[in-house]
């Protein structure tokens, strides 16, 4: 069964999360849209195009529309400016005007990248979200924020731009290989960390059904975390206050994710970040041992790495001090005073920092 969810700006409806089993009804919600006669170019990459493009294409050919579909080889390194250049070329080539849109059909780097090309081309076309990715699914196509990488500084360019419509097909997920459909639970349980302690105690009791990919558990997975998102963007949709609470295990785990030079996927290094944050706040007494060594269960039971090597506390801090979510020449981090209940810190300091990072760095668990 399908599920909407409707996306709100300053209390007025802005777009919907259509979460379904196939892509057989992208055309009737793209319909809705009214756009019709115009130019619509998929943006993919050369591992999402091969598998899904062509359906894509099928559906939106229906809507009146011509379509065009352009592809970029797969991969962290390629969401960078080069590529967003290569993009604007193909549209210029083509003749995109103001009212053609783009469509961001792949993982998080292809959505993040094609919504920053659509804020930024001809000062802003339209664009929709069609996430093929989990990470993507219950995060990155949420919300507006959109951009690249900047000589390797994670998403250091990039706009808050709106899509209008993100369309979700579940069955997608059967492709991924496990690891990368693991990933996506960094971001998974990061909601139920900051927002709901029900949620997260759910993710632990469902763990058979979700890892084995059941359609039911996985339809009511995302539902619940797109909403979690949804709640909170709707009530800072541009970061100035309580949507730096979704940063949470993104301050450390940024900084790992660039030092390990990407070799680490997103969610991975996101749930690395989590378990310094964790420790952090168990250090000031906020949340006990206990919910510590819960968190480190679950984040074995989704197969994620718990530590690295490599690379040192040390640069991970300094590192973490060219983070965009830096203010005031302050890190703004994100801890927990209980599961399910977090809050913006600006007073954490290298030594909690390295301290913290003694269970992730060089450490055999």
């Amino acid at each position: 069964m399908s599920k909407c969810i409707n996306v709100k700006y300053e209390g007025k409806p802005l777009y919907n999360i259509v979460i379904e089993q196939s892509f057989d009804k992208l055309a009737e919600e793209f319909d809705k849209l009214g756009v019709t006669g115009r130019k619509l170019c998929i943006v993919s990459d050369s591992n999402v195009a091969p598998l899904y493009a062509k359906y894509v294409e099928d559906q939106l050919s229906k809507t009146g529309n011509k379509v065009f579909t352009y592809v970029f080889e797969a991969g962290e390194a390629n969401k960078n400016l080069d590529t967003v250049e290569d993009v604007y070329e193909f549209l210029i080539k083509n003749h995109f005007d103001r009212k053609d849109m783009l469509v961001a059909l792949g993982g998080g780097v292809v959505g993040d990248l094609t919504g920053f090309t659509a804020a930024t081309y001809l000062r802003g076309i339209s664009f929709i979200q069609v996430p093929t990715s989990l990470l993507a699914q219950v995060d990155s196509s949420i919300g507006g924020k959109t951009g690249v990488d900047f000589r390797a500084y994670k998403n250091m360019v990039g706009a808050f731009y709106q899509p209008k419509l993100v369309y979700m097909n579940i069955s997608v997920l059967k492709s991924l290989s496990d690891r990368l459909f693991n990933s996506g639970f960094g971001e998974i349980i990061k909601h139920g960390l900051i927002k709901d302690a029900a949620y997260y105690k759910w993710l632990r009791d469902n763990i058979s059904n979700i890892k084995n990919r059941n359609s039911d558990a996985l339809e009511q997975m995302i539902y619940v975390s797109c909403n979690i998102k949804r709640e909170v963007v709707e009530k800072d949709p541009k970061e100035k206050g309580d949507r730096a609470l979704l940063n949470y295990g993104h301050t450390l785990g940024h900084a790992i994710e660039k030092l390990m030079n990407f070799k680490l996927y997103h969610g991975e290094c996101v749930t690395l970040g989590m378990i310094a944050a964790l420790r952090i706040s168990v250090n000031r007494g906020d949340i006990d041992e206990g919910a510590y060594n819960d968190a480190i269960d679950m984040f074995k039971l989704y197969d994620f790495p718990l530590n690295v090597t490599g690379i040192t506390a040390e640069d991970v801090v300094k590192v973490s001090k060219s983070d965009k979510k830096m203010d005031a020449g302050k890190i703004k981090f994100i801890l927990l005073k209980e599961i399910g209940n977090a809050y913006i810190d600006y007073d954490v300091t290298d030594e909690e920092m390295l301290a913290a990072l003694k269970d992730v760095i060089l450490c055999n668990r």
